[in-house]
């Protein structure tokens, strides 16, 4: 996909990942760009000529409502980016309405735009999905259970999107960073402790592994891209994958982020 005169949205785009997108995809040329995010993105939506919605994207209605406004301010949607996402540490422990609030932000937001979103798509000839989900959803998560169940349901639903509307016209990739320099992983003041910090990379960095993903229409967009090589070590000898997270888990903080 060519950016250059497509209209993007964005889920949470007010910030970290979602930001740089918005002002990469700026950038690149995109005529319009919709922001929905919790917090306010005014200040960014001036900045790429877009326009910013507030809205819970775990919300069946809201999504449809951010989507249609966006459409009716800018015509059909080329490339909807679900990139929202949020982190919980803890186990099997935790209430079930915490692993209910991950999983809607996490997993049951991307269907919420593709329900919105992909019969448009398909009606016009085809359109772009962009699943924000993690390494964590090719791996694991070290610290927190619910954050790697989601991201694995990211990633199985991007592949089944991209099984069910590849032959009709819908491109579908799935980013999997492994550690950002984000909130999530460096914490509100930036002195939180975590193995990913060795080895992460920036907010550009991944805009610029996503502009060249869609560029090429590849299915998994890896700004690390030894996490492939990590990959298919689990596949190809899962019992020594999981001794070695172990040993991994052994030697880290409880509640390490990604």
């Amino acid at each position: 996909m060519n950016l250059a005169g497509k209209h993007v949205a964005i889920t949470g785009g007010a910030n970290g990942i979602g930001r740089a997108l918005c002002l990469r995809f700026h950038a690149e040329g995109a005529r319009a760009i919709s922001i929905a995010d919790l917090e306010s993105a005014e200040e960014l939506a001036g900045l790429v000529h877009g326009w910013a919605a507030a809205l819970d994207v775990g919300s069946q209605s809201a999504v449809e409502g951010f989507v249609k406004e966006a459409e009716n301010r800018h015509g059909p949607i080329d490339l909807f980016c679900a990139n929202a996402g949020i982190f919980t540490p803890g186990g099997e422990e935790l209430e079930t309405c915490e692993w209910e609030h991950v999983w809607n932000v996490n997993v049951m937001s991307h269907v919420h735009a593709a329900r919105a979103v992909v019969p448009t798509m398909i009606a016009h000839g085809g359109g772009y999905f962009l699943s924000t989900a993690s390494a964590a959803g090719l791996l694991s998560q070290i610290g927190s259970a619910p954050y790697a169940v989601s991201k694995h349901a990211a990633v199985a639903f991007a592949e089944w999107l991209s099984i069910t509307y590849g032959d009709r016209g819908l491109k579908v990739s799935c980013l999997c960073p492994q550690g950002v320099r984000t909130r999530m992983l460096l914490g509100e003041d930036g002195d939180r402790e975590s193995f990913l910090r060795e080895g992460s990379v920036s907010v550009e960095e991944v805009a610029e592994a996503v502009v060249r993903g869609l560029e090429s229409e590849q299915f998994l967009i890896l700004p690390h891209p030894e996490v492939l090589e990590y990959f298919r070590r689990k596949g190809t000898d899962y019992e020594r994958w999981l001794r070695g997270m172990r040993r991994l888990q052994a030697g880290t903080a409880p509640h390490s982020r990604k």
